[in-house]
């Protein structure tokens, strides 16, 4: 599991309403070419889609947790997704701050977790566990690139 945080110069509602759209996701993360939605509607829990990266690898992802802004909820403001790709599972959860010392900023908390898969898959997920972190901060510090410029 790794945990790690990226700082972005725009508020909370903004950021989140951006990443927690699975149709924004090709902007940001640099191994997609394409998400292909098998859910309708807007994000909820439970919004499931393909992932159609350039490797050709295409997990199977899917909304499993949120709590947007404003919802009135005491917990804090988070997204959560689990992807599974050949019995590899792997987990994201962001969740959401104002920054301390600006609370027109947000605060990005970032834990990605490879979670489980088949044993002879074991390599697979040891390489996984080193380079996902990696790249999912260089794609979040991407996003937040285009976040704040709009």
């Amino acid at each position: 599991m790794a945990r790690f945080s990226v700082r972005v110069a725009a508020p909370v509602p903004e950021v989140y309403e951006y990443l927690a759209d699975p149709r924004h996701r090709p902007e940001w993360q640099s191994s997609l070419r394409s998400v292909d939605l098998l859910t309708d509607g807007p994000p909820r829990v439970g919004t499931a889609w393909i992932d159609r990266t350039t490797a050709g690898v295409n997990p199977r992802m899917e909304i499993i947790g949120l709590v947007p802004p404003g919802s009135g909820s005491s917990e804090p403001v988070t997204w959560s997704e689990a992807g599974e790709w050949r019995g590899i599972r792997a987990m994201l959860t962001l969740t959401f701050e104002p920054a301390a010392e600006d609370p027109q900023e947000t605060c990005v908390w970032v834990v990605v977790d490879i979670i489980s898969g088949p044993v002879w898959l074991l390599p697979v997920r040891s390489v996984l566990r080193l380079l996902a972190p990696t790249a999912v901060r260089s794609d979040l510090r991407r996003a937040a690139r285009i976040i704040e410029s709009r």
